[in-house]
């Protein structure tokens, strides 16, 4: 027997991507259906090697269906996902409204498996921000070594987190730049993005920070370890898909770099690919298309007592996204369902 699933917001980016990962990892399914507004009905999206046609999500009736896989923004989120949730559905979200719901479990599999069984509360599990997912994965093998106490991290974070509207602003700004006679405008970003970097992503709050460095902050602090502080940078660059870290880590105990390498080198969901010769080190290039967390550059922090560095690279509509979503359903399954 395998699972009854619907994937919720088919057309865009991560939806996409969710349908790729469920068949690239052969997900145990009985029946899947693409869900989308009304005005991409019928719209036609590959799923292994067949094609489906996206049905009206406003119309769909959840009952009977195992998982749904959210795609949308909150506000869709806030209209349908109680809606399947209360249909008997388990409803796994990408947006950021449940994430910070003490009954809602905020799960990156290698991480804090054991929390999916707190779903039942409200039959909902939260999806982390595609920074915070890369960046706990290589955190917490860290953190069950020496204790974390302190992360400083700053992101360079791709076009594709802001979805296909910024992918199509980058490439239209580039092409403009070289055209003198095409004046391409900013309109999803404040500034141009084209050979620029922004160091502004979400909104920003009184305190001066983005709403993106509070969600690392907070997401950190529940999937990891409440007593973990962070602070965070997060900026927007020229780069189409992958999201880049540069981590500073402070520990309790004193963790040297060859241990922190070997320990990163068995840890679930992580390559390290760290020579210390030219090119030995991911770009986000490289991680497009790719299942892992990458993590280059490790070395001692001499600054600080007990202190290392390390960069981290992973593609953000999988691990950060998609990737995620799927490994959360085949976690519930697993752990919880136990149909596939």
């Amino acid at each position: 027997m395998g699972y009854r699933v619907a994937v919720v917001g088919a057309t865009g980016n991560v939806g996409r991507e969710m349908l790729n990962i469920l068949a690239e990892r052969q997900f145990p399914v009985d029946e899947i259906v693409a869900l989308a507004s009304r005005r991409s009905l019928g719209t036609e999206i590959t799923f292994g090697d067949k094609t489906l046609k996206t049905k009206d999500l406003d119309t769909f009736d959840f009952t009977g269906w195992d998982m749904a896989l959210f795609a949308v923004g909150s506000e869709a989120t806030k209209k349908y996902a109680p809606a399947a949730a209360k249909a008997g559905c388990v409803v796994i979200d990408n947006s950021s409204l449940y994430r910070y719901d003490n009954e809602v479990p905020l799960i990156v599999p290698e991480v804090n498996p054991e929390d999916v069984h707190g779903y039942s509360k409200k039959n909902i599990i939260a999806n982390p921000n595609c920074s915070t997912a890369q960046m706990v994965v290589a955190l917490k093998p860290l953190h069950d070594r020496a204790k974390i106490k302190r992360v400083v991290v700053s992101t360079y974070q791709s076009v594709s987190g802001s979805g296909k509207e910024a992918i199509d602003e980058l490439w239209d700004q580039t092409k403009s730049v070289y055209n003198p006679t095409d004046n391409y405008e900013a309109k999803v970003y404040p500034k141009q993005i084209a050979f620029n970097v922004i160091p502004h992503i979400d909104v920003f709050l009184e305190d001066g920070s983005t709403k993106e460095e509070w969600k690392m902050v907070a997401e950190t602090k529940k999937i990891v370890d409440p007593s973990i502080k962070v602070t965070a940078t997060c900026v927007r660059v020229p780069v189409f898909v992958g999201h880049a870290e540069s981590i500073n880590i402070e520990f309790e105990d004193h963790l040297d770099e060859a241990e922190a390498r070997d320990i990163l080198r068995e840890a679930p969901g992580i390559m390290v690919i760290d020579k210390r010769e030219d090119g030995g080190y991911v770009t986000p290039v490289e991680c497009v298309g790719d299942f892992a967390t990458f993590i280059s550059r490790i070395r001692q922090d001499s600054t600080i007592d007990n202190g290392i560095n390390l960069w981290c690279v992973s593609d953000n509509l999988r691990k950060g996204a998609a990737l995620n979503a799927v490994q959360i359903a085949e976690l519930l399954g697993r752990e919880v369902l136990k149909k596939g």
